[in-house]
């Protein structure tokens, strides 16, 4: 079965239509797996000897192309329809019905050369695509379009397209099905990340909870020389300056991690949302934020106050860029700019934001349970550079899940502040903070360092069925 990190696979539909010149089926189909080969992508296809050209015209072709895509079904990421002449729309959409599959498919078609439009070399693919995407249409079969009507599979426009459309499928695979942690309970302050674990649910994406007490328990039974404890705690020291941190927060966040990581490892979860705010301070004596932050800076995304929503927001982002996302409050105005904020945690961010990081106490929480029980946070500024932001939520009322996403800059505008901050530059910011405060959404949201609000948006709302906001300016 397909993991999270393995090479996407993508299964190959060759349209093919007698009444066209079909020896384009045959140089089209090898045109497009020369591509795929080298771009990564490990493809599964009829082959010659299993059909015309190994592409796909009649009710039996669709049949075998069908059966050979249902043996692969738990490891096909997406699949291509790639139209090198006008192709056989109804075998297309035979094929896709049939073999059951739910994953994102692209349809391609070649274009005509001026300058070779005889009844030989004719493609008519301008045209047939639009008969192939009516039949997936009427199928109830969703599908994706290459930015260009027409491309030819070696083109700049066709590579740029693919590199997109791996995206949307690394997002679909990652997301459904996924198992996500629940680290103890909503902090009792933070109505605002309530959610629906059944409505997460019907989308494949199962909640699997365990109480803050279990943890503790768990690291009380630990002894200090225990292995993995040692190992969380090099792990940590190599990852950020501790050096004005006492050794007893620094053991504590080690065992913390150690524990958070075997339960995770038992449980098969692959994200995490922690309770922190203010159990953790205030009964172990430290903030959980650094040992969150390495989880997210190694791919596995961690969010604070048990935002559930939240962390599968910061998947989706880190799926589409393979990089990792944090968690940030919409948090300030910058002054007198409308389309600048000031983002902010206090903060479990991955180093990966960073252009320099170190590890303090937590200034708010301090203020209540004591400046020693609130070492473990990372302080630093968010580099400057590209930026994407995504929110989804659980809407009970509604009975579905919706969302907004899209892509903004960091900049590099002075910020004198604690915790982890950056200045963000959106267009229309005004427009999208109405829209926010308008449709009830939280005050979190997820960032990553990339421009990838289209892949997540596709996938999302094509692919999963939520209602997605794409905000543009």
């Amino acid at each position: 079965m397909a993991t999270e990190t393995s090479p996407v696979r993508l299964g190959l539909i060759v349209g093919n239509r007698g009444f066209f010149p079909d020896h384009l089926a045959a140089s089209g189909r090898e045109d497009m797996l020369r591509v795929l080969k080298a771009a990564g992508v490990q493809v599964v296809a009829l082959t010659p000897e299993e059909s015309k050209f190994g592409a796909i015209e009649t009710f039996e072709e669709a049949k075998r192309c069908a059966d050979l895509f249902r043996k692969n079904r738990d490891t096909i990421d997406g699949v291509i329809v790639s139209l090198p002449n006008f192709g056989d729309e109804r075998a297309i959409a035979d094929t896709l019905r049939l073999s059951t599959l739910q994953a994102p498919v692209l349809v391609q078609a070649t274009p005509d050369d001026p300058k070779r439009m005889t009844i030989r070399d004719r493609r008519d693919s301008f045209c047939g695509k639009m008969s192939a995407c009516n039949n997936l249409m009427q199928y109830g079969i969703p599908y994706s379009l290459t930015s260009l009507h027409t491309e030819a599979p070696d083109s700049d426009e066709f590579r740029k397209d693919l590199q997109w459309f791996m995206g949307v499928c690394r997002v679909v695979r990652g997301l459904r099905p996924m198992r996500v942690g629940s680290i103890g309970a909503r902090p009792a302050a933070f109505n605002t990340v309530r959610y629906s674990e059944k409505l997460l649910e019907a989308s494949g994406i199962s909640v699997v909870t365990i109480d803050l007490s279990e943890i503790l328990g768990r690291i009380q039974r630990m002894a200090d020389s225990d292995e993995a404890a040692q190992k969380k705690l090099a792990d940590i020291q190599a990852y950020v300056t501790t050096s004005d941190v006492p050794a007893e927060s620094l053991l504590k966040m080690a065992k913390l991690g150690a524990v958070i990581d075997g339960w995770m490892r038992e449980q098969e979860v692959a994200i995490s949302a922690v309770q922190c705010w203010t159990a953790l301070e205030e009964y172990f004596g430290v903030v959980p934020c650094t040992v969150m932050s390495m989880m997210s800076n190694n791919l596995m995304s961690s969010a604070c106050e048990v935002d559930i929503v939240g962390v599968v927001s910061m998947h989706a982002l880190r799926l589409a860029s393979g990089t990792p996302s944090a968690l940030l409050d919409w948090n300030n105005n910058y002054g007198d700019d409308p389309n600048k904020a000031v983002c902010f945690h206090c903060s479990n961010l991955p180093k990966h934001f960073f252009t320099d990081v170190k590890m303090e106490y937590q200034e708010i929480i301090a203020g209540t349970v004591g400046k020693l029980n609130t070492f473990g946070t990372l302080y630093g500024r968010v580099k400057a550079g590209p930026m994407s932001y995504a929110r989804f939520s659980t809407r009970d009322r509604e009975g579905g899940i919706r969302g907004y996403v899209g892509d903004g800059e960091f900049t590099n505008d002075p910020l004198q502040t604690f915790g982890g901050a950056g200045v963000v530059k959106i267009p229309n910011l005004q427009g999208l903070l109405h829209f926010i405060c308008e449709q009830g959404f939280e005050h979190h949201t997820a960032a990553n360092l990339s421009h990838t609000a289209g892949i997540v948006y596709e996938a999302a709302e094509r692919y999963l069925g939520w209602d997605v906001y794409w905000h543009k300016g």
